[in-house]
Formats: C-alpha cells, structure tokens, sequence
C-alpha cells in the first residue's frame, strides 16, 4: 500500500506527536511506501517559511529526503479540474489545495492520511486514513 500524508499530519510530526511518529515508522518497516504530494509539500513548505521555523524546517526536508515527493502531472491537474467542476455545479466547492491533493492521490493509488476527514469526504474515488 502506499500511503500520501496530509498536510496536517505533517505538522503533527513536525510537532512531535510521538504516536504518529511511531505509526509512521511501522507503516514503513512493514514495507508500505509513504509519500507526500507535491501540493502538500508547498503547503508545508511555506507555513514553516513563514513562521520562520528553522528547526522544524530542517526535520521537514530530512522528512522529505527520507518519504519521497511526488511530482504532479497533467492526469492529475485532468482528474483536479473535474473534481473542482463536478463540485463547483454541486453548489459544494472544494479548496484547491485539496483538490490538487486528493486527485494525485486518486490518479495513484494512494491513500490519504490525514485528519481534515470533512475536506476529503464528498471526493468520489479518494481513499483515506485519519492516524490521529
């Protein structure tokens, strides 16, 4: 299985939510691919910029180094702007970001961690976890 983290839950890593931290370290022993999606890069990335949080900065890149990030393709901007259009006509938009995510993560097969369930919950195809 392969699993895509959330931007919340890198933050509770970032954190030092030790409980995640060992799931995490399970997951992976037990030979499950984790990655973090481009967009959940970014997201991360920027936070951490902004706050000029340097330490956790640098447990973020070893995090990255460590996962894998994966890129976006155009199947997945494809699979993002029918997701965006299907719930723009539901009267139910979505954010973006969320979008962006939950499309890699449908074009790919990976199941979303995350513990923002309610961004996630109408997105027909997505597969997901809440770890915390």
């Amino acid at each position: 299985m392969i699993y895509a983290l959330d931007t919340n839950i890198i933050s509770y890593i970032l954190n030092g939510n030790a409980a995640l931290d060992e799931r995490l370290n399970a997951v992976t022993k037990s030979g499950n691919k984790v990655v973090i999606p481009l967009m959940v890069y970014y997201e991360a990335r920027r936070g951490l910029l902004n706050n000029n949080a340097i330490n956790k900065m640098r447990v973020f890149e070893k995090l990255c180094a460590k996962l894998n990030v994966n890129n976006l393709t155009t199947s997945d901007m494809n699979t993002a702007a029918a997701i965006y259009d299907k719930h723009k006509r539901a009267g139910t938009p979505i954010d973006d970001s969320d979008i962006l995510i939950a499309a890699q993560c449908i074009n790919n097969d990976y199941t979303l961690v995350t513990n923002n369930v309610k961004h996630f919950n109408n997105i027909d195809g997505l597969t997901f976890e809440n770890w915390i």
